[in-house]
């Protein structure tokens, strides 16, 4: 769930007061859409003389594309929308000098970034100067293939309001798994979806009938007694086509461009759902009253979350209804600790940064507790959830080179997992923090493989490394244990940064234009962390040039390819295969290398 998201779930649920209210479910990271990128707070957006033109055609036919939506972001501006025109034009207006990502949007066209000529890879930047006008930033957008049927239950008989999705097989986090791609449908009275605007490629089709409404339902009805109906523990698993709960079983369809498939018909798997029922206490023995219960599915096969929720009652008891067979955590929260965790995640994305909220003199005690389930059909009776505070971490930023810059506060600070596998019962919505003035911090509610990162570092700074005891542990993070307290972490901020910038000629020796350039570290121990710092990649500008900046000095390989799907070069097999005809290079502290590669069949 991205910290947008989070924060405005989190707010809406800690201010609610009924029990069934509830955030929306997590949104999974789509690599497909539309990027955008967000101001970090305090931080206003540059202007400058720049400027932007282009057009949006028709990749087929060339003909102009009205009203579409074009969306250009960087670092120094967040992200900005225009719209073009009746002759297909657009335009953005006073841009400061800089590296920009300009993508397109149209309902039945697939969404595309400048510079993208197959589906799934990342765009090409675009170089901007001072007072520099570019008139011809034009994007082709190719016709959205769609596949679209019918939804059936097990007597053949239409399920409607069921979410359909089309998957892509893709690494991340250390292994291959299917991730959402594109936008979800929904079922209507005759069971007929429609998922439309999908580039060419390889998709598996996965359907729901747990929505929204239906986990509302479940808060509103979810105390234990009370009258019973019929059938009530029957229904649906996700199922993927043609009629399989399990992700491994699932059936490819293969999609050409602007191809239309109908005639899909998917059929839901019914399966025993189950009740969980159990009693969550603090750490002090005494019941969570009115805490939130979250039921986590894993991540293990396919990112599709499906929380179910809760609310227990003033004896801490609660109940999780018409839960699928399936691997879960259960997190419970205290509804004072989400109020906090809330407030920290807002602050993360905006608002009044400028005078940032004072930390209350009588800090929450964030309590939580978490278990972790397999259900098989049968109810789950008498669990016992017992919370914690977690661990809490100390200790401060380091600015090296540098006097450290004014207003500390504004910096935020975050815990992620470090176990990717494990992330839905150790990415609770606590590890969050400020810096205090001082450039000290405190982060509580941690447990687990946890990384310590600065969210929001000050212009001219960059992240060097996180130490403890003078180790550098910035990959492998800290294992936290519940209720220990850990001293001594040092966040280093440098000045200086390192930067890759070159070109890269063709077979004949000329410059090359379509291209994607992967630097990866010499060790391959160092491939497989998730979201690896020592694995980058950059494409081609407007004028053929690339430029990676921010990678931490050391020892790499470097190897340019004409194609590779967004994230597939963070795969250390696919790493294995380019270092056969990669070069070797050295990238000192603060220093910037330039590199003229050759073009790779890798």
């Amino acid at each position: 769930m991205g910290l947008k998201t989070l924060g405005r779930a989190l707010l809406l649920l800690a201010l609610a007061a009924p029990a069934s209210a509830q955030p929306p479910p997590p949104v999974p990271i789509n690599p497909d859409s539309l990027p955008t990128q967000f101001l970090p707070p305090g931080r206003q957006a540059k202007t400058g003389t720049g400027r932007l033109r282009g057009r949006v055609l028709a990749a087929d036919t060339a003909a102009i594309v009205r009203r579409a939506q074009v969306r250009i972001a960087s670092p120094d501006i967040g992200t900005k929308t225009a719209f073009t025109d009746a002759q297909g034009r657009y335009e953005f207006k006073d841009l400061p000098a800089g590296r920009f990502t300009v993508s397109v949007s149209k309902s039945g066209f697939v969404t595309m970034q400048y510079g993208q000529s197959r589906p799934f890879e990342p765009g090409r930047p675009i170089e901007l100067a001072d007072a520099q006008a570019i008139e011809k930033a034009d994007v082709a957008l190719p016709r959205g293939s769609a596949v679209s049927g019918r939804i059936l239950d097990e007597f053949g008989e239409p399920v409607s309001d069921a979410s359909v999705s089309a998957m892509r097989m893709q690494y991340s986090g250390g292994k291959r798994r299917l991730m959402p791609s594109g936008r979800a449908s929904t079922t209507n009275d005759l069971g007929q979806f429609r998922v439309f605007g999908l580039p060419p490629g390889e998709y598996y089709l996965s359907a729901t009938v747990r929505t929204m409404d239906s986990m509302v339902l479940d808060m509103l009805g979810g105390a234990g007694g009370g009258p019973t109906g019929s059938n009530n523990n029957s229904g649906y698993a996700a199922t993927y086509y043609p009629g399989t709960p399990n992700p491994a079983e699932a059936q490819r369809i293969s999609l050409g461009l602007g191809q239309e498939m109908s005639g899909v018909e998917v059929s839901m798997q019914p399966v025993r759902l189950a009740k969980i029922t159990g009693i969550a206490s603090g750490s002090d023995g005494k019941p969570m009253g009115g805490a939130m219960v979250m039921l986590m599915p894993s991540t293990r096969e396919s990112i599709a979350f499906v929380p179910g929720m809760s609310r227990t009652d003033k004896d801490g008891n609660f109940t999780l209804s018409n839960v699928a067979p399936g691997d879960y955590s259960i997190q419970v929260q205290s509804m004072a600790a989400l109020m906090s965790a809330a407030t920290q995640a807002m602050a993360m994305i905006g608002g009044d940064t400028a005078n940032p909220t004072p930390a209350p003199s009588q800090p929450t005690e964030r309590e939580f507790a978490m278990a972790k389930v397999t259900v098989a059909g049968e109810d789950i009776a008498g669990l016992i959830v017992t919370g914690t505070h977690g661990a809490r971490a100390t200790g401060r930023l380091v600015f090296e080179g540098g006097t450290p810059p004014d207003n500390l506060k504004t910096i935020r600070l975050i815990a992620t997992p470090t176990d990717f596998e494990d992330m839905p019962a150790t990415a609770s919505i606590f590890g969050l923090s400020s810096v205090k003035e001082t450039g000290a911090f405190e982060i509580d509610g941690l447990v687990g493989g946890r990384a310590l990162r600065v969210v929001n570092i000050p212009k001219g700074w960059f992240f060097k490394e996180l130490t403890r005891e003078g180790t550098d542990i910035t990959d492998k993070g800290h294992d936290f244990k519940p209720g220990e307290t850990v001293e001594g972490f040092e966040l280093v901020l440098t000045m200086k940064t390192q930067t890759i910038t070159g070109g890269v000629s063709d077979a004949r020796g000329g410059p090359a234009k379509e291209y994607t350039v992967v630097i990866f570290s010499d060790d391959p121990q160092k491939w497989a962390a998730n979201d690896s710092r020592w694995v980058k990649s950059a494409r081609a500008d407007q004028q053929g040039q690339f430029k990676i900046a921010e990678a931490p000095a050391g020892t790499y390989l470097a190897v340019a390819v004409e194609y590779v799907p967004q994230g597939e070069w963070r795969d250390p097999a696919w790493l294995e295969r380019a270092s056969k005809n990669a070069t070797r290079f050295t990238l000192g502290e603060g220093a910037t290398q330039t590199l003229s590669l050759k073009l790779s069949g890798s």
